[in-house]
């Protein structure tokens, strides 16, 4: 099987990675000691799913031979049949998840990541959504035990945000969280809405992956620093000092504020991490723009105006645009059930993989 097949050439990689876990200069060295963690790990995963998925194409064999002896026990013989459809639908989930694992590791893929959600069309409505998502991502953060640092908000009397950015720390965050890059479309009667029509509005949401200032190379002189007082909710602190900061990079006219902090050293540290992380996503993009390099896999464009995903209310379903799926379980995905989604982002990127023969 062709797919089996590519797991022998990965065998001899997890040895390979063992041996240089054992290395002492690595050892002492965590950046160079993180990657190959993670890559072993994934090679034992990979492995032991190939392992699992060969357990089930030999008893399927074993089955299929009893088949063909021609048992007259007309009972005995419905019985096999049942047990192959069971082992064929087995090994058609275990061909899914292995294709899956085999997808091309983005290196991105390891790392945190920023969100930047913002509302957009709507009005009120928008920033109370917005606020509604951002409830859902930090209920998913929780169930997958990372963690999450907001480093900029803009709320709005009526209890939404206008924006908010948040970093979520954890593995493999960025590989999952890139999804959720796009418009986000809600369907439902406002709580302003007396007469009870149903709205339409959108948020945006943005995804990039946190990059270290050794990974973006920035002129300082290409900075523009601004210092002001922070405006809206904080407590005393605001209008006080001039703790807000303003970041502009002036050849990519990229700004970033923070004010949410009463420091003006750690609003300036949070805006840089927002601002390196804009600036390797734009870097990335104009050179996938020049080498046709964005991978004909992937899912979605990671636009913000590409519409992905409509959360409808009074349906109590969501639908996913990019691959055409609606789950009739609103109110568990918007608390934060998003694992179900997120599987089967990954299992059509890897058809898709699969297919191009990439």
């Amino acid at each position: 099987m062709d797919l089996l097949d590519k797991l022998k050439s990965m065998e001899a990689e997890k040895s390979q990675l063992e041996h240089k876990l054992l290395d002492r200069a690595i050892l002492a060295d965590p950046q160079k000691m993180k990657p190959l963690t993670y890559r072993h790990k994934r090679c034992e995963e990979i492995l032991a799913k190939g392992d699992e998925l060969r357990k089930v194409i030999k008893e399927m064999e074993d089955t299929e031979e009893m088949l063909s002896r021609g048992e007259e026990d007309k009972e005995f013989l419905e019985g096999l049949r049942c047990e192959l459809a069971t082992l064929e639908e087995q090994r058609n989930e275990l061909t899914s998840q292995l294709e899956a694992l085999l997808i091309p590791q983005d290196e991105r893929w390891q790392r945190n990541c920023i969100i930047e959600i913002r509302g957009a069309a709507g009005g009120d409505e928008s920033t109370l959504f917005a606020a509604d998502l951002f409830r859902m991502y930090t209920h998913y953060v929780d169930r997958k035990r990372w963690k999450l640092e907001i480093l900029s908000s803009n709320p709005t009397e009526v209890g939404g945000f206008k924006e908010i950015i948040f970093l979520i720390k954890g593995e493999e965050a960025y590989k999952y969280m890139r999804f959720e890059s796009g418009v986000h479309r809600v369907q439902r009667v406002p709580q302003t809405e007396a007469s009870g029509r149903i709205h339409t509005s959108t948020v945006t949401v943005a995804v990039l992956a946190e990059a270290a200032e050794q990974d973006v190379e920035i002129d300082p002189k290409d900075l523009q620093v601004d210092t002001f007082r922070a405006s809206g909710r904080g407590g005393q602190h605001v209008n006080v000092t001039d703790s807000a900061v303003r970041i502009t990079h002036k050849p990519s006219g990229i700004v970033v504020s923070c004010q949410d902090e009463r420091s003006q050293h750690q609003n300036r540290a949070k805006a840089m991490r927002i601002l390196l992380a804009r600036l390797e996503d734009l870097t990335r993009r104009q050179q996938e723009a020049k080498t046709g390099a964005a991978r004909k896999a992937q899912i979605g464009t990671g636009e913000r105006s590409e519409k992905i995903r409509t959360y409808n209310f009074p349906q109590n379903r969501v639908t996913d645009h990019r691959i055409k799926v609606s789950l009739y379980k609103l109110e568990e995905v918007i608390s934060g059930d998003l694992q179900g989604l997120h599987s089967l982002l990954l299992e059509e990127e890897a058809k898709r993989y699969v297919q191009a023969g990439d």
